[in-house]
């Protein structure tokens, strides 16, 4: 009987502290919305994203369609000044151009009719009438030309086909046998100048380089609108740099977009959090800093569940004067894939309340 009462005594309740829940509901919501924006410009050749689509860092945006220069003559590429991601406005300022074409056919004859046969049709050279060249000293050099430009009584050729010499004199003719009553005049040779290449934009990249023989209409290089940063060409597909959800869409295909312009505004993965509503009577349940407890509600099987920090409760009431003040709080936690905008979640805290335990100081009644 005295061990029995002893072991009442030993169970005198003291004051200690144990843990009890309080619920919130919240809502995830984004922390930070990041615009993804146009490193360059032109126009949008191809877009098909939506509000509401998931994104991740490297996908491609947008496709923006680049200016191409083509060839305007045959010739050999020759002085290629720019390097991918030049501006070409600042090359064409240094060097005069991008590159240069060197005709096939290198001479043009600085010609006039002073020589001509003495008749009304042989003192009137048309531009881009053919004409049929033969060397002054012993008719071995001969070409075929075109009128390229005439002014009074002077004009130029190009010749098309044929082998002069530099500085050499010849007699222009109309007739392929030369024949002395179609002749229009006498010139002598030079060199035909370099076809100079230019552009807009920045350069993206080439499809030629230093010597490459080109024929009229080869395709020489892209451009696109506006400057490279640091001069480094990353292609004409715009890529994200931000893993979310796309909050707004701000261009389509066929738009034109400049340098700088935003193309998307992403709810950003990595910021992702949960805010509850707290009434002012239940502040002191909860403090920044305290982990809490998450459910997410879609899960009907509860095997979504993790815990969150409370990141910030703010001291600005979100309800109207006169009735009870409610605080928005912030909850920072680690989303899956499965974690969508606007999902609600039970958040579960823990507060401190005094219960009863036994006195361990109490000890038993011997027998």
């Amino acid at each position: 009987m005295k061990k029995l009462i002893g072991i009442m005594l030993a169970f005198v309740l003291v004051p200690v502290f144990a843990l009890a829940s309080t619920t919130f509901e919240g809502t995830v919501v984004s922390g930070e919305v990041v615009s993804v924006t146009a490193p360059f410009g032109g126009t949008v050749s191809n877009f098909s994203l939506r509000a509401g689509s998931r994104i991740d860092v490297g996908n491609v945006v947008a496709t923006i369609a680049t200016d191409k220069v083509y060839a305007t003559a045959d010739g050999t590429i020759a002085g290629v000044f720019a390097q991918v991601g030049d501006s070409v406005e600042n090359v064409v300022n240094r060097y005069g151009a991008v590159m240069y074409i060197v005709p096939e056919h290198k001479y043009t004859i600085s010609a006039d009719i002073e020589k001509a046969y003495n008749s009304a049709e042989t003192k009137y050279v048309n531009i881009g009438e053919t004409l049929y060249m033969s060397c002054t000293s012993d008719g071995a050099h001969t070409a075929v030309g075109i009128v390229t430009s005439a002014s009074d009584t002077t004009y130029k050729v190009e010749t098309i086909s044929g082998e002069l010499l530099m500085e050499e004199n010849v007699y222009l003719y109309r007739s392929p046998d030369y024949a002395s009553k179609t002749r229009v005049g006498r010139g002598s040779v030079g060199r035909t100048a370099e076809i100079s290449v230019n552009g807009s934009g920045s350069i993206l990249r080439f499809h030629v380089k230093d010597g490459d023989k080109v024929k009229r209409g080869d395709l020489l290089f892209e451009t696109v609108t506006g400057e490279f940063d640091g001069l480094y060409a990353t292609g004409n597909e715009i890529v994200s740099d931000v893993r979310g959800i796309i909050a707004s869409v701000d261009t389509a295909a066929g738009k034109t977009v400049n340098k700088g312009d935003t193309l998307l505004t992403v709810y950003s993965m990595d910021s992702l959090q949960i805010q509850i509503s707290i009434n002012e009577y239940d502040l002191v349940s909860i403090r920044e800093g305290d982990t809490v407890n998450l459910s997410f509600n879609y899960d009907e099987k509860n095997s979504m569940q993790t815990t969150g920090t409370v990141s910030m409760i703010s001291h600005l009431s979100e309800s109207e004067s006169g009735s009870e003040a409610n605080y928005p709080a912030y909850i920072d936690f680690i989303p899956n894939e499965n974690i969508r905008i606007g999902m609600t979640v039970s958040v579960n805290t823990l507060e401190e309340q005094p219960v009863q335990e036994p006195d361990e100081s109490e000890k038993p009644l011997e027998e």
